[in-house]
């Protein structure tokens, strides 16, 4: 790794890749780089801490809704999971193990915000601006993730309301919600997760929802001492218990984007287990999603509906429009008086911020690129961004498997990007052809119009301003691993620095001359 002394030092640094970002995404990727033989890599944090979205969402009742012996990293499997579905306590644990097991502590620089990322064209390396100071990169690996900055929305009359608000990403720990009135806005997956937590210890709970979830029950239980045994004793185990947890997801993946119709049975469970929980007519009609199960994430839950039922919870079937000193507004003019209101609104996942501190090639930053909708090749790369590479980047996200699979997936891109850029020699950079990412994203929105995301008759947080879903990969993890195993050099034009041999000028070959050379080769 570069060696620095004090600050001057460290404004001089360079390293071969920067990471953003030390949640699932940064922290596979520093283990994949030093698995790759590459040690000369820094991870960027903004926090005190590793962790990412399992870090900041430590709000009563967090868990993961998927199982947990799938949502860990294949390289780095754990036998003693306590549950089948794990609490953010135990995942954020996991993190902290996969860092100092793989040896990455010293890569990592905490508290280190990442300000302004630029290209800087002569030299062929990225300019990253910090809090703590300026360093250059060959490569960026951007591993920022989709759920890391909370959205608020912009309620008429916030900024007068004198009681505690927070977001659910964001909670105030400090804050005694006991016998308290408290306003929930929103019906996502950390709602549902909080409700049943402060409902039996809340003086009042109003739940803002604009549109009801569809919920099936959450089939969690204890793993016994014996299944952790046996998975430690024989690893062979638990590699057999996850793949039989992956190929059930795998084969569910075509009714969400090839046969939405075949998730009628599943809503039919999902029904009958509203059913089931509320029996009040009023209150049952209130809850019944009036589109497809899938168009929005099933959430599961075994606690939330019966929540519900209980006489200090009022629904309200309508989105907080104002808000007057004290008094929550909804927008079918229910009024209600309350001391704390939380956001449970989701974050920015169309519109990264990110996004506005990165600068490409001709001075653009990749928020005014992707002002049309985000979108990048095979998920990484996105044209006049050079050695610029996402981790779930557009594209990538799942209705109903694991992120680390999608993940794992793009840090074999990641690593066959290192080895290119080898194999070409020199100070040389891979830019994505406008062309290939046009290709490649014409065939993924195709494709989606068929899914359950696009024809299910819902508004999610998977679509954009404009409507597209730029969220979610409209195919199996199998078929993703293949599309990104391998880095298709037609797909980038290659860029190569001046030759201060011939006159000192630039020996760049134009995008399509490059590829005819490397081609050749």
């Amino acid at each position: 790794m570069a060696q620095h002394t004090g600050d001057a030092a460290r404004r001089q640094e360079h390293v071969r890749v920067a990471v953003i970002g030390s949640g699932f995404g940064g922290l596979g990727a520093a283990v994949r780089l030093r698995r790759e033989g590459v040690t000369d890599f820094v991870v960027l944090e903004r926090a005190g801490s590793v962790g990412g979205t399992w870090r900041d969402n430590d709000y009563p009742g967090c868990a993961c809704d998927v199982p947990s012996h799938l949502y860990s990293f294949s390289f780095a499997p754990n036998p003693d999971w306590p549950r089948t579905f794990s609490g953010q306590r135990h995942i954020r644990a996991y993190l902290e193990h996969v860092a100092d097991t793989f040896g990455l502590r010293p890569h990592l620089r905490l508290g280190t915000e990442v300000k302004r990322m630029v290209w800087d064209p002569a030299e062929l390396r990225w300019v990253i601006e910090t809090s703590a100071g300026t360093l250059t990169a060959d490569v960026i690996a951007s591993a920022t993730g989709p759920l890391s900055d909370p959205k608020v929305p912009d309620v008429p009359g916030l900024d007068t309301f004198p009681g505690k608000v927070f977001h659910t990403a964001r909670w105030d720990h400090d804050y005694d919600l006991r016998g308290k009135r408290v306003a929930m806005v929103g019906t996502g997956a950390s709602a549902i997760q909080i409700v049943p937590e402060i409902q039996p210890e809340v003086a009042k709970l109003v739940l803002f929802q604009r549109t009801p979830p569809w919920v099936m029950p959450r089939m969690d239980r204890a793993i016994s001492g014996a299944e952790r045994w046996l998975h430690r004793r024989l690893p062979l185990t638990a590699q057999a218990r996850r793949g039989l947890l992956w190929g059930i997801r795998e084969m569910q993946v075509q009714a969400f984007t090839k046969h939405p119709d075949e998730l009628g049975f599943v809503e039919r469970i999902a029904r009958r287990n509203l059913t089931r929980a509320i029996k009040d007519p009023a209150l049952r009609a209130k809850l019944t999603p009036d589109y497809r199960i899938g168009c929005k994430r099933i959430l599961l839950s075994s606690a939330y509906y019966p929540a519900l039922t209980r006489p200090n919870v009022d629904v309200v079937a309508s989105g907080l429009s104002e808000i007057r000193g004290s008094t929550v507004v909804a927008a079918d003019g229910t009024e209600t008086e309350v001391d704390a209101i939380v956001f449970g609104t989701g974050f920015h996942v169309t519109d990264m911020p990110i996004a506005d501190r990165v600068v490409g090639a001709d001075g653009r930053t990749l928020a005014e690129a992707w002002q049309g909708g985000m979108e990048a090749l095979r998920g990484a790369s996105a044209a006049g961004f050079p050695n610029w590479l996402s981790i779930i980047g557009p594209n990538t996200g799942l209705g109903n498997s694991s992120m680390i699979l999608m993940i794992e997936s793009q840090l074999n891109y990641l690593a066959d990007f290192l080895r290119q850029l080898d194999t070409l020699g020199g100070r040389v950079a891979l830019d994505a052809r406008p062309s290939a990412v046009g290709v490649w994203n014409r065939r993924v929105q195709e494709r989606m119009k068929r899914t359950v995301w696009n024809t299910g008759g819902c508004t999610s947080w998977y679509l954009d301003a404009a409507g597209r879903n730029t969220t979610v990969w409209p195919g199996t993890t199998a078929e993703f691993r293949r599309v990104t195993r391998r880095v298709d050099l037609t797909e980038y034009a290659v860029l190569r620095a001046p030759d201060p041999v011939r006159d000192g000028s630039a020996q760049d070959a134009s995008a399509e001359d490059a590829a005819t050379e490397v081609s050749a080769a």
